[in-house]
């Protein structure tokens, strides 16, 4: 495990992803032109602060809590030709490391889609801590990567007369 102190002053200890306010939302490129934006309304996770200040980030997202807005298509990306929500209804992501990265952090880790783990970066901005408002101190980050679909056994091919995709390759 690749692990780098954080100087960031947070408190170790535990801190629970608030579903709240936080959000687990993509993009993705539809019809060669769009984006089609979308979010997951289910998921939980963690995040471990040891003495030292370094952290370790657990997470789990339900898949079938696809919300892009559109219930037809959700319901397709639902189905065996995308998340096979059925067989596998949840993704992971458990980190195996943190870098620094100029003032922010390069957060690695195993995420698990469709019954297939991949090795991940993402760039971790860390937003500060805050007292909170009674309940005790919240922190915040904001953890961004692309992946690509077919990595993950998500590889349906759906072409345009024209040329192109209906579906891009590269998820944000």
């Amino acid at each position: 495990m690749t692990t780098a102190t954080v100087t960031a002053p947070i408190q170790p200890g535990t801190w629970t992803i608030d579903p709240v306010h936080s959000t687990v939302g993509f993009w993705v490129k539809h019809l060669m032109v769009s984006k089609v934006r979308g979010k997951f309304e289910n998921f939980s996770g963690a995040i471990t602060v040891a003495q030292d200040g370094t952290p370790s980030v657990s997470a789990e997202i339900a898949v079938d809590s696809i919300n892009t807005g559109n219930e037809q298509r959700d319901n397709h990306v639902r189905s065996a030709d995308f998340f096979d929500a059925q067989t596998y209804p949840t993704a992971t992501f458990t980190s195996t490391g943190v870098r620094p990265d100029g003032d922010d952090y390069v957060l690695t880790g195993d995420f698990t889609l469709k019954g297939v783990t991949r090795p991940v970066e993402l760039k971790l901005e860390f937003n500060g801590v805050n007292p909170g408002m009674g309940a005790g101190p919240v922190a915040g980050f904001e953890a961004t990567t692309v992946i690509n679909r077919k990595d993950f056994g998500i590889d349906i091919e759906m072409p345009l007369e024209g040329g192109g995709v209906v579906v891009g390759d590269k998820i944000t």
